[in-house]
């Protein structure tokens, strides 16, 4: 079969062609990227890296809906997974264990397991995501950060809420409407049975409408504030609101 020289000639013209914008666009791609490492940081991040991950915070926050919920299953679908100790490695004695809350009209309040388990008990079966690409289904029980809102007389709160572990050094920071949401709990039980230590007893945060790095484990203090507080992961680059 006889070559074509003519198509010869315009498939070396397209292949340089080709191989000149593929060089062209690699070297604009590594242009950009050593432009973003020599920027300046932003609150632990590189500013144009911070300046995308506050952009997508943003979008997930206003479609953020208090009246929408998770989707709940049946409790017998209910299992349960470990996953980071931070926090959690300091010695703890449960029975000295006290919830500080800290910002409410009143003064700062220091309150017992005893405290919470006297007040309303919500169950909710619900699925657990992960950032880093799994899921869960879980029950937990425990008190709807509403109804201990409403116990103390403080039906409203601040803009910000600011959770920790009792050694400081996990901490969370959550806006308040995500706070109120109904189906955020203040949990002392997991699939039935009492919290686990390495599951956060005696009281973790259950709130399926965030990832699970969100949800605290080990709460020892709560904090109600005007401004944000400090949160673990943001300061190390993940998304502050973290929504789903």
């Amino acid at each position: 079969m006889s070559r074509d020289p003519d198509f010869e000639q315009e498939v070396r013209r397209v292949s340089r062609r080709s191989f000149l914008w593929g060089g062209l666009a690699l070297g604009g791609a590594v242009g950009v990227w050593q432009a973003i490492l020599r920027s300046p940081r932003s609150d632990g991040m590189l500013a144009p890296l911070r300046a995308v991950n506050g952009f997508n915070g943003a979008l997930w926050q206003r479609m953020f809906r208090e009246g929408a919920q998770a989707p709940t299953f049946e409790p017998s679908l209910a299992g349960a997974r470990f996953n980071g100790d931070i926090g959690l490695r300091s010695p703890l004695n449960l029975a000295d264990w006290r919830l500080r809350l800290e910002g409410l009209p009143g003064g700062e309040r220091l309150l017992t397991l005893d405290d919470l388990l006297a007040l309303p008990r919500t169950e909710q079966t619900t699925e657990l995501m992960c950032v880093e690409g799994w899921s869960q289904i879980m029950t937990f029980a425990g008190v709807r950060m509403t109804d201990l809102l409403d116990a103390l007389g403080s039906p409203t709160i601040p803009p910000f809420v600011g959770m920790e572990t009792p050694d400081g050094r996990y901490q969370v920071a959550l806006d308040a409407a995500s706070a109120l949401h109904p189906q955020t709990l203040l949990a002392y039980e997991m699939n039935g049975r009492p919290l686990e230590p390495r599951h956060g007893a005696p009281l973790r945060l259950a709130m399926p409408v965030k990832y699970g790095f969100k949800q605290i484990k080990r709460i020892g203090r709560i904090r109600f504030t005007e401004r944000p507080p400090l949160d673990y992961w943001h300061a190390r680059g993940y998304d502050w609101f973290a929504g789903l």
